[in-house]
């Protein structure tokens, strides 16, 4: 970059006559000065203009970035290189640019202390969109919070719950838990454990419940279903059954084996015994 520093330009007479040629001596003096500062004007905003297109057009043609956070990435790859020509062109005219970059980082700093908590959710957002934990339309659990993702933004995400109340989740909220995403794998299993009485025939009752298992046509054949003695209580002999099912059939699984298993049970005589402490039941699937 040049040293040399625009001179002024210092008229000490006031006619017509004279000023013009204190104009002349001093545009003749600078000429070379001021056609470098203004190429460099024209070739920043050229560059500027080539870089930020080929990066939003790189960044939306790849695969693996959510558009959401390629257009914000995008954007701040443009406006960082538009700082940088104004900068440059500002330099090349002679004009002292580091007070200017220490209010402007100063600003931001200010500007980022008041909006703390905005700032974390859109890093929360990013992080998000780029671990991608869940997607649109699938259904998930965080903390509190249940339900199938609408819609996911730099800010806040919003859901749906399986009641179908419509929920927005600031992000942060959403990283700083643990999300569990029942959608996002094909298969899921399948549990259920129940009590019988210590003079009730065990090997029947796990029989049934083994059979109402294969039975049914939404469990799959691989792995194939078991049937299991899940422990001994003071209430009764705990018996389960396990299979697996493809996610979006594991809410009507679970209500289907549940009447089932209870049905069975009582036209062979059994009888269901509650337990003080019983297994957690599983979470819902997302609703078709």
């Amino acid at each position: 970059m040049s040293s040399h520093k625009l001179t002024p330009l210092i008229i000490n007479r006031s006619d017509d006559i004279n000023v013009a040629h204190e104009a002349w001596l001093w545009l003749k003096v600078n000429l070379a000065f001021l056609t470098g500062a203004l190429a460099v004007t024209v070739i920043g905003v050229i560059l500027a203009r080539l870089l930020s297109r080929w990066a939003d057009r790189a960044l939306s043609n790849a695969t693996h970035i959510e558009p959401t956070v390629a257009k914000f990435l995008s954007n701040i790859i443009k406006y960082a290189l538009w700082v940088v020509v104004g900068v440059t062109v500002l330099t090349q005219f002679g004009v002292q640019t580091t007070s200017i970059i220490a209010a402007l980082g100063g600003l931001a700093l200010a500007v980022g202390l008041a909006l703390q908590g905005t700032l974390s959710n859109v890093a929360a957002g990013v992080m998000i969109l780029i671990q991608r934990p869940f997607r649109v339309g699938e259904y998930i659990t965080a903390g509190t919070v249940a339900g199938t993702v609408q819609s996911i933004g730099l800010f806040t995400t919003e859901m749906l719950q399986i009641d179908g109340l419509y929920v927005m989740v600031p992000n942060n909220e959403l990283w700083n838990k643990a999300v569990v995403n029942h959608s996002r794998m094909p298969t899921r299993r399948f549990e259920l454990v129940v009590t019988i009485g210590y003079d009730d025939d065990l090997k029947a009752a796990r029989d049934a419940m083994l059979a109402l298992a294969k039975d049914d046509p939404r469990t799959l054949e691989t792995p194939a279903p078991v049937a299991f003695v899940a422990g001994l209580t003071d209430a009764g002999v705990r018996v389960g059954v396990r299979a697996w099912c493809n996610s979006g059939d594991h809410l009507a699984l679970t209500w289907a084996m549940n009447e089932a298993v209870k049905l069975k049970l009582d036209t062979m005589g059994m009888s269901l015994h509650p337990v003080a402490a019983a297994a957690p039941a599983p979470a819902p699937a997302a609703p078709r």
